[in-house]
């Protein structure tokens, strides 16, 4: 078994880990980024992104997680396919496991794991991913301007990307297993004043169909008799809620209830002096890829002045 010492170690390859990967390694550290299951995060499974700074027209979210971590690798950061399964905190320099079985000591940590969206977990939903099925509106809502769209889940996320996605959409279908909101009451209030949002109660989606061209109708079965129906639609939004990718780290730093990762206000730092967080595993509300990179760079500069006031 392999030992390194490490000054900052970043674990997770979104743009919350790759930006603080660039500024750690401007700095004049030369970080190691351990990729972990899903090497670039998020953006890798997205198609166009329109809405990350910088580029007059749309880019595709493997391309540009492609870019970011050459950009890292070009300033001096390291970066190895593998993943944390262990991490011992109450010892310093850090001790961290991998898959692969290497130990790594570390004097700081970055945690950027981010999270995963929660789906239906059909075939068909793999099958047009990307071609009509997301899990972010505010991502990919400006493809479906003007058009038809259908929203899964009953809970404030779904109910604020069905508002969010009305702005945009000629017509918003909330299909909700159940008769009845779990979202928050002021948010269903808005919700049902919404003139071109329809809900479909007592519904679940059975089926997504489509065509060459992506996703074009819905055949829900009715959780009451079983009956099945199949609506016209252009796009499907599905919004059951997201899990962050924390479990390694429960029992050796504070989570919340939900297990996203429990930073001081306004910064980085975890319950753990040296560790830090940045992105969607700490972030529940904007989950976006320019503000989880916004995060990295704090991140980045929380370890190297820690760093210094601690060495």
């Amino acid at each position: 078994m392999s030992t390194n010492i490490e000054n900052i170690l970043i674990i997770g390859s979104g743009s919350a880990g790759l930006t603080a990967a660039i500024y750690a390694a401007r700095a004049g550290f030369s970080p190691l980024v351990l990729t972990g299951i899903q090497p670039g995060g998020q953006l890798t499974i997205t198609t166009d992104v329109e809405n990350y700074p910088g580029f007059q027209d749309a880019v595709q979210g493997p391309w540009l997680m492609e870019q970011m971590q050459k950009q890292a690798e070009n300033v001096g950061a390291r970066i190895e396919y593998d993943l944390i399964v262990d991490l011992d905190k109450d010892v310093w320099p850090f001790k961290v496991k991998t898959d692969s079985g290497k130990e790594i000591q570390a004097e700081t940590i970055i945690i950027a794991t981010g999270a995963q969206a929660r789906w239906l977990g059909i075939e068909s939903e793999e099958k047009y991913n990307g071609k009509g099925v997301s899990a972010c509106a505010t991502c990919d809502g400006f493809f479906f301007k003007n058009k038809n769209v259908a929203v899964i889940g009953g809970g404030n996320t779904a109910v604020e990307e069905a508002l969010y996605l009305s702005n945009l959409c000629q017509n918003v279908t909330l299909i909700h297993r159940r008769d009845e909101l779990r979202a928050e009451k002021i948010l269903q209030n808005r919700l049902f004043d919404k003139k071109n949002i329809n809900i479909l109660w007592n519904n679940k989606v059975d089926e997504i169909l489509g065509d060459d061209f992506g996703v074009n109708s819905l055949k829900l079965i009715s959780t009451k008799d079983g009956s099945e129906t199949t609506i016209k639609i252009d796009g499907i939004f599905i919004a059951i809620g997201h899990d962050p990718s924390t479990l390694v780290f429960k029992n050796k730093i504070d989570l919340d209830q939900d297990n996203y990762i429990i930073t001081n206000l306004g910064e980085t730092a975890t319950s753990v002096p040296g560790i830090f967080a940045a992105g969607d595993c700490v972030d529940k509300i904007y989950r976006q890829a320019v503000t989880a990179a916004g995060m990295g760079c704090m991140a980045a500069l929380d370890a190297e002045k820690w760093l210094a006031n601690n060495k």
